[in-house]
């Protein structure tokens, strides 16, 4: 009686009235009610719980006690610096035999053939292969102590990963080369290093090799091609003085007299990286064993707890072995036992080979984030389903926040299901570097793949990176703390009043993961390490509150106008590209002039839309060519810009349409996509003068 009479006081139904009510309900009303309930209690089941973070997020790196405002990860004692993760992997040979054993001689390296699955060779398989090749390399005359040095010129292939083991089972050096180089920085680095032996993938890449050593003196000898060749070709060879056989050629001659293995130490040179740069000729980054296993222990240290890889995951190899930034991801998949499929070599048919292969592992450069995002937005052709688009995307930007990752919420199962798909559908760990990658982008990526999604920065002479951004941090607009292998200060800049007190200041890096320096250039090498062993990055950074570091300028590319005032072009350029209708955009300058103009390159893809909602109309072409787009696209990011806040001399007067996209063929990038500023000026000269005269008028 009391509890019914307390039902009554709380306005409360009684047991008996609420089994009345269902009992009045239609059976297809209860089926409706009971599906609801089992779907809300699926969601709720399913849903992951929110990822522990590493370390405290509101601080991910620490000022080290006296040290020049330097500041260290949180992830290890600030004093300290990760060299090995390992005991049994101290260098990059020692990676491949720990993953060997790991693996239990699982599958190692993958290739395809159009239209086929992939087929793979063994640990065991690729070891025995490296050991011929590098056998049939010692009877050629090198060795630790005479002709060291060892070419490779070929796109990723098992084959290039064949060569430079058996190049590291003996204590050899080596050298990859890269055809966006030219003829004349390849004959730079042939003369430089003295290599007498080059393996080659394509007969066209021997042509190349022999057009940059004919009629003159040179050291090299020997070209091992890994696909047939004519006999034309070996006659060109021994007109120039070099010898021409297979790579199998090569291997079975090793195999007949196999040589113990004889590997190097960890102090011991691992590669010679040649960084292109964007004026004269390449500088040879020196980089040894110890320098590239503390850039992968680094990184395993950080994903320790996160995303820990093991011999289950598979990496898809496309950005180019010759960059250290997939070097040292291949060495991180390779440590673990992990696979390595490669590419078809047709970055066209790149999304081909990750639904073939679909990896685990798949690193990317802005360049490949913004073709996925406009191809994205671009099959969101009205104004509902870009609604739809952006409020699956704030649903799960909102998950993120929370630190929850994945890819099985609803929205995953009815927006971005074909997102990830593209990607073969298994991607579980992205990692970015190489170039500034607009936070928009980066942010609703990450959102719709739903997988572990890392940021760095870095530079060859610091190996790869020396700063990834934390699991559990997927805020974009910066870098990441430290890594765990090397302290990060800011030092002054006073021309462009960024000071180190104010937390500015450009960048340098010191611990195991700095380069030795540049090869046969000790001048070179004096400006890039200080007396302290500091590496001066030429970039400019900024400590966020959190710990973390964004990159805001660029010390190198620093130009005075003619009233006195400093610009940093690269900031306006990252500003300007925010703009939907601007691809590329190319900001010049000089200390005759007392304003900037630009080159701007107009999104093919976005342009005609953009432009129609400005009362505009026709192809791209008739676009670029049209004054009232060009005034348009003017007057869109200069307002970009100020809502910015550069500041008036900073923004640009008058731009010039251009519809070609800078690239490496054209010879307006370099191969990391970076913009040759000399060889842009040079090229636009007419333009430039144009623009400033019209300006004048």
């Amino acid at each position: 009686m009391q509890a019914q009479e307390l039902l009554k006081q709380l306005r409360l139904p009684e047991l008996a009235d609420v089994r009345q009510y269902f009992r009045s309900l239609s059976a297809s009303t209860l089926m409706g009610m009971g599906a609801f309930a089992a779907f809300t209690t699926y969601l709720y089941a399913t849903r992951p719980k929110a990822l522990k973070p590493p370390c405290d997020l509101s601080m991910q790196s620490v000022e080290i006690p006296g040290g020049e405002l330097a500041r260290s990860s949180v992830l290890l004692d600030p004093e300290t610096l990760l060299s090995f993760y390992y005991e049994d992997a101290k260098t990059v040979y020692e990676c491949f035999i720990r993953g060997m054993r790991v693996s239990g001689d699982g599958p190692c390296l993958g290739s395809r053939k159009p239209k086929q699955p992939y087929e793979w060779l063994s640990y065991s398989e690729v070891l025995e292969r490296a050991e011929n090749l590098g056998s049939a390399l010692l009877l050629r005359g090198h060795s630790r102590t005479c002709e060291q040095y060892v070419g490779i010129f070929s796109q990723n292939r098992p084959e290039w990963t064949i060569s430079e083991l058996a190049c590291h089972t003996y204590s050899l050096v080596p050298v990859p080369l890269y055809d966006t180089l030219g003829t004349d920085a390849i004959r730079f680095i042939i003369d430089q290093t003295c290599v007498s032996t080059v393996v080659c993938d394509v007969p066209a890449k021997a042509r190349l090799l022999l057009d940059s050593v004919s009629g003159r003196q040179h050291s090299l000898r020997l070209l091992m091609l890994m696909e047939a060749f004519d006999s034309e070709l070996a006659v060109r060879g021994q007109q120039c003085g070099v010898q021409l056989v297979s790579l199998a050629e090569a291997e079975a001659q090793g195999r007949t007299c196999r040589q113990p293995p004889s590997p190097p130490g960890s102090e011991d040179l691992a590669l010679i990286c040649y960084t292109s740069g964007t004026t004269g000729n390449p500088k040879g980054a020196m980089l040894t064993h110890r320098n590239i296993l503390s850039n992968i222990s680094a990184f395993v240290k950080i994903t320790e707890t996160s995303c820990p890889l093991t011999h289950r995951d598979t990496h898809v190899s496309y950005l180019p072995l010759a960059h250290m930034f997939e070097q040292v991801v291949q060495g991180l998949i390779v440590i673990h036992g992990a696979r390595v499929g490669f590419f078809q070599g047709d970055i066209r048919m790149l999304m081909d080979d990750l639904t073939a292969l679909k990896p685990t592992v798949f690193p990317v450069v802005p360049r490949v984030l913004n073709r996925m995002y406009d191809k994205i937005f671009g099959q969101a052709n009205t104004p509902l389903k870009r609604w739809i688009l952006d409020f699956a995307f704030r649903r799960k930007e909102a998950e993120m926040r929370s630190g929850l990752m994945r890819k099985n919420s609803l929205w995953d199962k009815l927006i971005f299901k074909k997102v990830q798909a593209s990607v073969g559908g298994c991607v579980r760990l992205m990692m970015t570097g190489a170039a500034p990658v607009s936070e928009h982008v980066l942010t609703f990526l990450r959102a719709a793949l739903g997988c572990q999604f890392y940021e760095g920065f870095g530079q060859t002479e610091c190996t790869a990176g020396c700063t990834v951004s934390l699991s559990g941090d997927w805020t974009a607009g910066h870098v990441g703390p430290p890594l765990p292998c090397n302290h990060i200060k800011l030092v002054d800049v006073a021309e462009m009043n960024y000071l180190a007190a104010n937390g500015e200041g450009e960048v340098c890096v010191q611990g195991p993961n700095v380069f030795k320096g540049y090869l046969n250039d000790p001048e070179k090498t004096v400006e890039a390490i200080d007396q302290d062993g500091w590496l001066h990055t030429g970039d400019i950074g900024r400590w966020l509150p959190n710990g973390t570091l964004r990159i805001v300028d660029r010390k190198k590319h620093l130009f005075k106008l003619a009233q006195g005032e400093y610009i940093a072009p690269e900031k306006i350029e990252n500003i300007y590209l925010m703009s939907e209708a601007v691809a590329q955009a190319f900001v010049h300058g000089d200390s005759l002039q007392a304003c900037l103009v630009a080159i701007i390159v107009p999104d093919p893809d976005f342009l005609p839309g953009w432009a129609k909602k400005r009362g505009f109309h026709g192809s791209y072409e008739n676009l670029c060519n049209n004054p009232g787009v060009k005034n348009a696209i003017l007057e869109n990011i200069v307002k970009l810009g100020k809502e910015s806040g550069l500041k008036s001399f900073e923004q640009v007067k008058d731009i010039a349409l251009h519809k070609e996209m800078f690239s490496i063929q054209n010879g307006l990038l370099t191969p990391t996509l970076k913009a040759k500023r000399a060889v842009l000026s040079k090229h636009f000269r007419k333009h430039i003068d144009q623009l400033y005269a019209s300006i004048q008028m």
